[in-house]
């Protein structure tokens, strides 16, 4: 199974001015869990860093890593979406993941990061 801890990051280099950066994967394959039959997919990867970006080979590792794992097209694509924020907590994050026809389908799933919202302190007012 694909392991967030296979990712590693590296310091942005421009903390100060949000830009887009965009990776696209043309050699993912994992396994349908119904039928065993592997699926192909084009996942590309667009984030706004805050403090780290991801280095790219880490990132073709962790592609790697679904190979042979069965899993369904949408559960990729959030599991891959929830890995990359939690080691990036990115400004933004969309995963969009294009897997190729299977069946007479082809299927486009795309995901959001969206981060935590900070939780206010909750101490009581004193009288």
């Amino acid at each position: 199974m694909a392991d967030l801890k296979i990712l590693e990051t590296f310091p942005n280099p421009a903390p100060h001015r949000d830009f887009i950066i965009a990776h696209t994967h043309h050699e993912f394959t994992s396994m349908c869990p119904m039928t065993g039959h592997p699926d192909f997919a084009t996942i590309t990867v667009r984030y706004v860093a805050d403090k780290t970006c991801v280095e790219l080979k880490s990132l073709k590792l962790y592609f790697h890593a679904y190979r042979n794992e069965g899993i369904f097209f949408e559960g990729a694509t959030n599991k891959i979406c929830d890995d990359l924020g939690k080691v990036l907590k990115p400004r933004s994050l969309t995963i969009i993941a294009d897997f190729k026809a299977r069946g007479g389908f082809s299927s486009v799933v795309t995901a959001d990061y969206k981060a935590a919202p900070v939780k206010k302190s909750s101490k009581k007012a004193s009288r």
